[in-house]
């Protein structure tokens, strides 16, 4: 009845499936959450196919996903998410919905139409359920577990989100542009004392610089919201894909001088909460 986070992806925007990129790992952005009995799949990057892999093996039938917004690199793995083709596997995908925006099933069923894809979305056999909630609320999973959301400042929208379960907390925030000297009261709520925070870090500052409007923040900045939001633990994630190990260990290096409780996010790796 544990609280386990599972990284299977974490790179932003592209897959990158090199040899000199292979210490932090290529594939887009999912996260693995194992709370009490039930399984939670933040997002659906191209690393959610090695997670449905492994959860076939381990003999799990049942899953909820989040999906943080529908941009490619997050939903780009669910067609080749092997237990959404399993009769016996029950797969609820829950979303937040912005104005103007497609249903995230109208979403998934057309990235799966041709001449995308060969095998549409009502052939997975799987028993799917779509959900589509308010942003900024909170709901309850089964096994005490508390979600709270909140809207992300990324075009098109985007949905951070806060995972709570026995007395331990992590906050999941990613695809998020911070506005300089002006810390995202959203954000600060949601990962206030939290005892884990992924945030987006896809660039630093100086490369912030020049991309502003894309959508997305630095580590510099996670660290200050961290910061002043009392929160334990900083992960850093969405790594930019030009970003290469040698890049990406004087990042890590350079936010664990910074604060010592920063580490950037690794494909692999699972921190156990509780």
């Amino acid at each position: 009845m544990g609280f386990s986070v599972t990284f299977w992806g974490v790179r932003g925007t592209v897959p990158c499936p090199m040899r000199s990129h292979m210490g932090y790992g290529g594939n887009t952005a999912c996260v693995e959450v194992r709370a009490g009995g039930q399984c939670i799949i933040l997002d659906a990057g191209t690393g959610i196919r090695p997670l449905g892999q492994k959860l076939l093996r381990d003999g799990v039938t049942r899953a909820t996903l989040l999906l943080s917004h529908t941009h490619l690199d997050h939903i780009s793995g669910f067609p080749f998410f092997t237990p959404a083709y399993i009769r016996d596997f029950n797969l609820r995908v829950m979303s937040c919905h912005f104005d103007g925006q497609p249903t995230v099933e109208t979403v998934l069923t057309r990235q799966m139409d041709r001449p995308f894809f060969p095998v549409p979305l009502c052939d997975m056999g799987a028993g799917m359920g779509f959900i589509e909630m308010p942003t900024g609320g909170s709901f309850s999973l089964e096994d005490g577990i508390r979600v709270r959301t909140a809207p992300l400042n990324h075009p098109d929208g985007s949905t951070g989100y806060r995972i709570e379960h026995a007395g331990q907390s992590l906050a999941y925030v990613t695809d998020t542009e911070h506005v300089p000297g002006q810390p995202d009261r959203n954000v600060l709520d949601l990962i206030d004392g939290a005892d884990l925070v992924i945030y987006d870090s896809t660039y630093t500052e100086e490369e912030w610089a020049g991309r502003v409007g894309w959508g997305h923040s630095t580590w510099e900045e996670g660290a200050r919201l961290c910061r002043a939001a009392g929160a334990k633990r900083l992960g850093l994630f969405h790594h930019e894909p030009d970003h290469d190990d040698t890049v990406m260990e004087g990042i890590e290096r350079a936010a664990q001088a910074a604060w010592p409780d920063a580490f950037a996010c690794r494909e692999g790796t699972t921190i156990t909460l509780a």
